[in-house]
């Protein structure tokens, strides 16, 4: 099934651009985030699947990535600052509630949208978060990026020199975001990741406990960097959760049927329901509500 796809852009109050891509129509919203220094590409199938199902997903560019701005200043970048970008996309949609969700950093930025703007949530898709298992893989990975972007550029100049003229066409889709990713400038990656690691990577244990919405966890095995730990214990701490476990990494990228299906109807599921707080429900039975959804 096709459906229609459209580039827009809106202007933060500071004065940067961002970009984003609609697919797809009605109010039943979905917002996809990307992974950290990747490009809102990478959601492209998934966009494209879910609104064939009937949902108005729209995926972003946060500051610092993609086609979006990129300042060097790396007090620019902190996950309540990204997640202010969410809501201030949603503002300019004029949605008044989004199922949110995304990849790595997008699963983060999703749950401190959660945490700052419960009211703009209607349900949580995230997959990889980082939390306590992964902050050490985290540093040891993303700390010699950032001191080779500060003191270095020159490889990040090469790294860019040398994808940046490989048509996109040409390419197996994964490469080509893999080629989008390298395409960097040295100073703007120094800043989004320090920004990242010297700042709040996630909402604390008793505000994510806090979070009572639907939520959908993806999770899985043989990735340090984005332990199944540490999306069981989001899955655990999340009132309405499920944890799904994907058999690894590139399921999602590789045979995508089985999450995309399992994404797909949660998210309808999400906009079919009321929100939680419409039903006119009795404390016992709101709680009983939230363990048959934990155990679906």
């Amino acid at each position: 099934m096709l459906v229609s796809e459209r580039i827009g852009q809106f202007f933060l109050d500071e004065g940067d651009r961002l970009e984003y891509t609609e697919y797809g129509g009605g109010d039943a919203w979905v917002v996809l985030l990307h992974g950290q220094l990747m490009p809102r590409r990478m959601h492209q199938p998934l966009a494209r699947s879910l609104a064939a199902e009937g949902l108005h997903v729209v995926t972003l560019d946060l500051l610092g990535h993609g086609r979006s701005d990129r300042p060097d200043d790396p007090l620019r970048y902190s996950m309540s600052a990204f997640a202010e970008q969410v809501v201030a996309l949603l503002d300019h949609l004029g949605a008044e509630q989004a199922v949110v969700g995304g990849t790595s950093l997008g699963a983060n930025v999703s749950l401190e949208v959660a945490a700052s703007a419960p009211e703009r949530v209607r349900g949580l898709l995230v997959e990889m978060p980082v939390l306590h298992n992964a902050l050490e893989a985290g540093l040891i990975a993303f700390a010699p990026l950032m001191f080779a972007a500060r003191f270095l550029p020159v490889t990040v100049h090469a790294a860019r020199w040398l994808t940046r003229p490989v048509p996109r066409g040409l390419v197996p889709f994964w490469v080509g975001i893999g080629l989008d990713t390298l395409d960097q400038h040295p100073r703007p990656v120094a800043a989004v990741v320090h920004g990242i690691f010297f700042g709040r990577v996630a909402p604390s244990s008793p505000q994510r406990r806090a979070i009572d919405v639907p939520a959908l966890v993806v999770g899985h095995p043989a990735d340090p960097i984005h332990p199944a730990a540490d999306a069981a214990l989001l899955a655990e701490e999340l009132p309405q959760a499920e944890f799904l476990r994907a058999s690894s990494i590139l399921e999602w990228r590789a045979r995508p049927e089985r999450l995309t299906r399992a994404a797909a109807e949660f998210a309808l599921g999400c906009w079919e329901a009321p929100p939680l707080e419409t039903l006119p429900l009795e404390k016992g039975d709101a709680e009983s509500t939230r363990r048959r959804s934990r155990r679906a």
